[in-house]
């Protein structure tokens, strides 16, 4: 399973559980070098493996340079990907929920791999699935925002209907279109709550991100 640690990998996840589709044999996960931290989230990688052992799940971390090519990305993922499939894995599950051109890019990855993708929050709308993340008891931080659509002030707060009200007409619930990404702590799918700190926002590469810490 694709697995960036936010709402959408785990209402997904959640999805399969319920549905009995399947069997998650690792959560396969992006994680910068230079960092070390989740790439694109910036969540530090002690957090994403408080994450799979409250999920009871193995972590599967692929490794890219920060200024990574797509050339390198795809020879590092189609690596774990060729892993799995020789243990006879046949799908990878993805949280997308509407991007025609990244499920395309994802489906025509994983075929030269000889695998198919599988997912689970396909065309569901967005406005209701925020909701539902909310009602069920899921908790999430933001962890990163596009300053091009949203404020300093929405990186850090809590993903729930305060947030999303708070939201201008032209962004996404989900966020979708990359306008923000969440980090969660606890929810349904979770054995126990994965503690953490709010530290400061930062401003790295045109993005706004709240340093999350391990520990209350």
């Amino acid at each position: 399973m694709s697995w960036s640690g936010g709402k959408d990998s785990s209402l997904a996840l959640r999805e399969l559980r319920a549905t009995g589709t399947g069997e998650v044999r690792a959560l396969l996960t992006t994680v910068t070098v230079e960092f070390d931290r989740i790439s694109m989230h910036g969540v530090r990688r002690s957090l994403l493996h408080d994450q799979a052992h409250s999920l009871g799940l193995p972590l599967e971390e692929v490794w890219i340079p920060s200024n990574s090519s797509n050339e390198v990305y795809e020879k590092q993922m189609g690596q774990a990907l060729e892993k799995y499939r020789s243990q006879g894995v046949q799908e990878v599950v993805f949280g997308d929920l509407f991007l025609h051109n990244v499920r395309q890019y994802r489906e025509e990855r994983l075929a030269q791999a000889g695998m198919k993708g599988l997912f689970p929050l396909w065309g569901t709308d967005t406005r209701k699935l925020a909701v539902e993340f909310v009602e069920l008891g899921f908790r999430a931080v933001v962890c990163c925002v596009d300053p091009r659509v949203l404020g300093e002030e929405h990186c850090g707060m809590d993903y729930d209907m305060s947030f999303l009200q708070s939201l201008p007409s032209n962004v996404d619930p989900c966020g979708e279109n990359g306008e923000f990404h969440t980090f969660v702590y606890d929810g349904p799918i979770f054995k126990h709550k994965i503690e953490l700190t709010r530290g400061p926002v930062v401003e790295r590469g045109g993005f706004y991100f709240a340093d999350l810490l391990p520990g209350s």
